[in-house]
């Protein structure tokens, strides 16, 4: 039986587009509504399985207040609109859609939405999802670094259980140090193309000029300076997984060619006219919020909801104290053995430094740390760890209890920092935030001698 599918849309034209579309592709469409008091009786009447809902409707009342409705009647629901202003986005986010289609959009693009929704449903559900192999249990190999026993690091590495040994895209968000690209790697290793490559790239790392090149390859001859064939990144993963790390950090241009490379599954190399088929899994990281950047219109809805199938998000370091003792632990056996050095304990009141700390670094600064004082160690045991000299406070307060003009400039820059991740240029970074070049800000940053833990 197919599923059937209540348009919500008051433009006649596009909503009649929609449902010969969706009837060509074997959909059934039991009607069309232009306002939300006569998608409430379709409703009733025609029981739907799924709703595609415009925002700004016939009448006082929107899409949105439809869909909190749908929500209380448990009827699956994706948004199609154009309206992507920051306070409709908000209020959007608030109903758990399971998709947002921008319009325009092509038929493809409706098409590899519903996938989505439809996994993201049957997942939420609990349904059995086809040819997903039997879960594999990380518990079960030694080799790979989960340590902990934090509640949400258990309930992430059940959800990796989960997506692993799919082909499904991820989308893993977590703080700056808090593992990212080492779960990237975990995934890979325990999906069904784990002896295919894969392929690292860092967003940020790439100049403008170039991600085109990198990312898709270019032919010989196709700009100044290409003298050669260049293989991309994406026709390096194929077969494979591709990990696009801080990937808010691309420019909108990139956003839209990345956009199509994953709706159609191939690629064209810059300057060239074969088209090359890709069979690649896609894994993406950011320490942004997404939601916020495509509400400042710095990353665009539809690829977030594209890249969004299966979000793991990692709790940050301060979160899960629980687990200090066992990373720290870690941490020393792992370079006690690299370094040669016969240190095998932490004293009590080492560890307990450790709790009382906040880790804006999280897990990539306890293992600086630890690596950093097994080399400095003199004896056979790690007795007090200097973290506040190597990552001081931001507060500081003066004996009089006013600061100088000096530690008021850097306190303040520390806070900018801080609020932005240690990001000190580009887009969220605490150059435009303080709204000064970065170049005066790395100036400011070495004259006032702030500490490399903060960017």
């Amino acid at each position: 039986m197919s599923e059937k599918i209540l348009i919500v849309e008051d433009e006649f034209i596009v909503a009649n587009d929609l449902k010969i579309i969706l009837i060509k592709a074997g959909y059934e469409v039991c009607g069309i509504a232009a306002s939300v008091e006569d998608a409430r009786v379709l409703i009733d009447t025609q029981k739907p399985n799924w709703v595609l809902l415009d925002i700004i409707l016939k009448g006082d009342l929107t899409g949105i207040d439809l869909a909190w409705e749908l929500e209380k009647k448990k009827i699956p629901f994706l948004y199609i609109s154009a309206n992507t202003n920051h306070s409709i986005l908000n209020a959007v986010k608030e109903t758990q859609p399971y998709g947002f289609l921008v319009k325009p959009f092509r038929e493809r693009d409706l098409f590899v939405m519903l996938d989505i929704a439809r996994y993201k449903y049957n997942f939420e559900k609990g349904n059995a999802l086809e040819n997903v192999p039997k879960k594999t249990s990380l518990k079960e190999n030694k080799n790979l670094e989960i340590i902990g026993k934090n509640q949400k690091l258990l309930d992430l590495i059940h959800k990796i259980e989960i997506v692993a040994p799919t082909e499904t895209s991820v989308m893993i968000l977590g703080e700056s140090g808090t593992g990212k690209e080492k779960i990237a790697h975990l995934i890979h290793s325990l999906s069904a193309n784990n002896t295919k490559p894969l392929v690292v790239v860092n967003c940020a790392a790439l100049p403008e000029s170039l991600i085109e090149s990198e990312l898709f390859g270019h032919e010989r001859g196709a700009f100044t300076g290409a003298d050669s064939l260049r293989i991309g990144k994406f026709e390096q993963a194929n077969g494979g997984t591709i990990f696009l790390d801080e990937i808010g950090e691309l420019p909108l241009d990139s956003q839209v060619k990345l956009l199509r490379v994953l709706q159609e599954k191939e690629i064209e190399r810059l300057g060239g006219e074969a088209t090359i088929k890709l069979n690649v899994r896609i894994i993406a990281a950011t320490n942004r919020c997404l939601p916020s950047e495509v509400a400042e219109g710095r990353f665009r809805l539809d690829l977030y909801y594209r890249l969004n199938v299966f979000p793991l998000e990692l709790p940050p370091l301060r979160d899960r104290k629980e687990d200090l003792d066992d990373l720290a632990n870690y941490f020393l056996q792992k370079y006690a053995l690299k370094s040669k050095r016969s240190i095998d304990t932490i004293s009590a009141k080492a560890l307990q430094q450790l709790h009382d700390y906040n880790w804006p670094g999280n897990i990539r600064e306890l293992e600086h740390l630890i690596e950093r004082s097994v080399l400095l160690a003199t004896g056979n045991e790690i007795e007090e760890f200097d973290i506040l000299q190597d990552f001081p406070t931001i507060k500081k307060e003066a004996e009089n209890g006013i600061l100088s003009m000096e530690d008021m400039e850097r306190e303040h820059i520390m806070n900018a920092l801080s609020l932005c991740n240690g990001k000190v240029y580009g887009a969220g970074g605490a150059a435009e935030l303080l709204k000064i070049s970065p170049s005066t800000l790395f100036s400011k940053i070495k004259k006032l001698k702030i500490k490399q833990g903060y960017f």
